[in-house]
């Protein structure tokens, strides 16, 4: 089907990136990725704004928004051309995810869950596994969902108790149930982690299996009603005595846990990038807010108290951003971004939070009310330090990165 985007950049080595300028670094967007941005941006404007508030209010899933969006080529960017993608870079899609963030993150997250779910397809599957389950997605407006969480574990990938058992023929057989996840509701196909070692280490005891929604044995759980984000569709997922064919099996037996992990060097950036979307919206509602708010006679940005923590806002927001694009652009170049990622994921996820909070502290009591689109902002924010890896297993990868980079006798921890 043709895309808005067809014509656009296809290569993953973009120009924001070392290297592309004459003189090092270039930190401007090339026209290709201008032309991505302000076709994101005028759908968010057009199509998302308008009818957020209502979404949070109902809880109403946006399957008509997915579908345009799919339309205009704004999900599943990183499908490669071969299955019908537009082979959008990580960088590009961060570039997307930023703009739809900004009219509502709970939308955002309903169209982007997708990336979550087709990551460890880009990152493990064969020929036959994309064409398949990612050609579909190109051919039409469908949604995935990522199955890793389980009622009794989270961040703990160790305690996950839903397990697959190979018969003899081949294929296996899955029981578990999972929780928190996004799209489930409406998913056409689920990517699984099921343990099928029960001696093997963490490393070793897991596999990842692409497991079709339809599947006799699966009973999706109710819409979760969650603080925020209300438009996306959380639930649980019990799955007892699923048949997975063996054709079905991703990447190789026991290699679960490492596929899993390797799709959020992809994810996380773009859900740092959403991060940066909402921080922007509140800056900018609270700008514009504090420039005709008075008190004492004067709008309340000319108070320091008001415009300081618009500053900050502005700061928290650029320095994101930066570590957004270097994550991103790393990952497309072909070199190892965890570390990375996981800095501008929890950077991205505090200066969410703050900005929010700081928003409706500049609001007042306004910002307390519905009426007004900063508490919602608010309400939002938080799923961004827990979903995708915690704020705190971030730190984890990241203070162990720095040992093993001290450990390695690296020149300078954490520089270029």
């Amino acid at each position: 089907m043709l895309r808005s985007i067809p014509k656009l950049v296809r290569s993953n080595a973009r120009s924001y990136s070392s290297g592309a300028s004459p003189l090092g670094m270039s930190f401007s967007l090339n026209e290709e990725q201008k032309s991505i941005q302000e076709m994101a941006r005028k759908f968010t404007r057009e199509e998302i704004i308008p009818v957020a508030a209502e979404h949070d209010r109902t809880g109403k899933y946006p399957t008509e928004i997915i579908k345009k969006a799919w339309e205009l080529g704004l999900v599943n960017t990183h499908v490669e051309a071969k299955y019908g993608g537009l082979d959008l870079g990580v960088m590009d899609s961060a570039i997307i995810s930023e703009e739809l963030a900004f009219g509502c993150t709970g939308i955002q997250t309903a169209i982007e869950a997708n990336n979550l779910a087709e990551a460890p397809l880009v990152v493990a599957g064969n020929d036959f596994q994309k064409k398949k389950y990612l050609g579909r997605m190109t051919e039409a407006p469908l949604v995935a969902s990522y199955g890793v969480t389980e009622p009794g574990a989270g961040s703990d990938v160790a305690g996950l108790r839903t397990q697959a058992v190979k018969k003899s023929d081949g294929s296996w057989v899955l029981n578990g149930q999972k929780m928190w996840i996004t799209n489930a509701g409406h998913a056409n196909w689920f990517f699984v982690l099921a343990r099928t070692d029960a001696n093997a280490n963490t490393g070793n005891a897991f596999t990842g299996f692409i497991v079709d929604a339809d599947s006799a044995g699966i009973t999706v759980g109710r819409k979760e009603i969650n603080m925020g984000q209300r438009a996306s569709d959380t639930r649980g997922v019990t799955f007892e005595d699923v048949v997975i064919p063996a054709e079905n099996v991703l990447g190789t037996e026991g290699k679960g846990f490492k596929i899993a992990m390797n799709a959020f060097d992809i994810t996380r950036p773009l859900v740092a990038a959403g991060a940066i979307g909402l921080a922007r919206r509140a800056m900018e509602e609270a700008t514009n807010y504090s420039l005709e708010r008075k008190t004492m006679g004067k709008p309340i940005f000319n108070h320091q108290a008001i415009s300081f923590m618009l500053a900050d806002m502005a700061i928290g927001i650029e320095s994101a951003r930066m570590m957004v694009y270097r994550s991103a652009c790393m990952r497309d170049q072909g070199e190892k971004n965890t570390w990375h990622a996981s800095i501008a994921k929890a950077l991205a996820s505090e200066v969410a939070n703050k900005s929010a909070a700081d928003a409706v502290q500049i609001f007042g009591g306004n910002g307390f009310n519905t009426e007004y689109p900063v508490e919602k902002l608010m309400r939002d924010a938080k799923i961004f330090q827990i979903y995708e890896g915690t704020s705190q297993i971030q730190r984890l990868i990241i203070s162990r990165g720095l040992a093993d980079m001290a450990k390695s006798g690296a020149s300078a921890l954490g520089g270029f």
